[in-house]
């Protein structure tokens, strides 16, 4: 009897833990199940938000990209209904004429000006607001009001200034015995007259950025350094201009593309003049293609630059690699 006992708890207990373990596995699977629909309504909740940002971008700026790409192999003039494949030509048209290299050439030479120029001086302006003089926050605010200013404004007071006759510069050259040039009209002094609307008009904001980027670095690093007996020009070498790497690298990026892409102060004061002396590629985009209506010529001088705004950028990168650290 006992021994019929005990072989029934023993089947009992089998039978538990048989249940056990099917409860077990439908818990995991369960589980399983429940944690994979946690994960497709977190996709689905990311689709719903990210897809139409993705349209709009591929809409907007990738598909312009594609059809660019494509009519710069073309030739059209906004009046015929089909745009007739060219080829090459756009290109080699592009590279055997004798203003298309100046026009790179100069545009080269008003970048490298106005960003090395426009970081040397913010720099140094933000060096000085960094001492907290009196009246620094005014400063601060009227540096930084060119940068959002409309180009008609910013064209308008400047156009005001570099007037020969009636203008702010008329009084400066006055002063040391000089006649004021024709900024504007000149060939010789348009192209030097727009560099020096463009750094005015970058900076404030470049200043303020410097500013931003030395207000992070820990003052009990420049004490021990004044302690030890480094200088003023010891520490902005040694110390502060190292530390300030990332926000140089960011300025350079950011004021490199901006600068190939000035546009509205061009067309406001000089209209690519006078003899073209200010067109620059920007502008030689815009004036080929609705000016001239040479649309196939100014979506290959766009790829143009494309392709080197991208080659300055990764070159960029690869140097912020080895000498920019965070």
């Amino acid at each position: 009897m006992s021994s019929g006992a005990s072989d029934l708890d023993a089947r009992s207990a089998l039978s538990d833990g048989a249940r056990r373990t099917a409860d077990a596995r439908r818990t995991t699977s369960e589980g399983r199940r429940v944690a994979a629909r946690r994960r497709l309504h977190g996709y689905l909740l990311f689709a719903a938000f990210a897809l139409p940002n993705l349209a709009l971008i591929a809409v907007f700026a990738y598909w312009p990209i594609v059809e660019n790409v494509y009519l710069s192999f073309t030739t059209w003039d906004f009046i015929s209904l089909k745009a007739e494949v060219v080829g090459l030509l756009n290109y080699q048209a592009l590279f055997s004429s004798w203003s298309f290299p100046q026009v790179l050439l100069r545009t080269l030479v008003w970048v490298v000006v106005v960003v090395v120029v426009t970081l040397v001086l913010g720099l140094a302006l933000a060096l000085l607001f960094a001492q907290r003089l009196r009246g620094t926050t005014a400063v601060q605010t009227l540096a930084f009001a060119p940068h959002v200013l409309s180009g008609a404004a910013i064209a308008t007071i400047w156009l005001f200034i570099f007037d020969p006759n009636h203008g702010l510069s008329r009084l400066v050259f006055e002063a040391f015995g000089a006649s004021s040039p024709a900024w504007t009209t000149d060939d010789s002094w348009a192209l030097w007259a727009l560099i020096i609307v463009s750094i005015w008009k970058g900076l404030g904001f470049v200043a303020i950025v410097y500013l931003v980027g030395i207000q992070q670095i820990p003052a009990e690093v420049l004490e021990a350094a004044r302690i030890d007996g480094a200088g003023r020009w010891t520490q902005l070498r040694r110390m502060i201009f190292p530390l300030l790497a990332p926000t140089t690298f960011f300025l350079v990026i950011t004021q490199t593309i901006s600068a190939f892409q000035a546009f509205d102060v061009i067309a406001m004061m000089t209209n690519g003049g006078p003899a073209r002396s200010t067109t620059t590629l920007s502008w030689f985009i815009y004036d080929e293609a609705f000016n001239r209506t040479n649309v196939g010529v100014s979506s290959a001088a766009s790829m143009i630059m494309f392709v080197v705004l991208m080659a300055i950028t990764v070159l960029q990168f690869r140097f912020v690699e080895r000498r920019v650290h965070y």
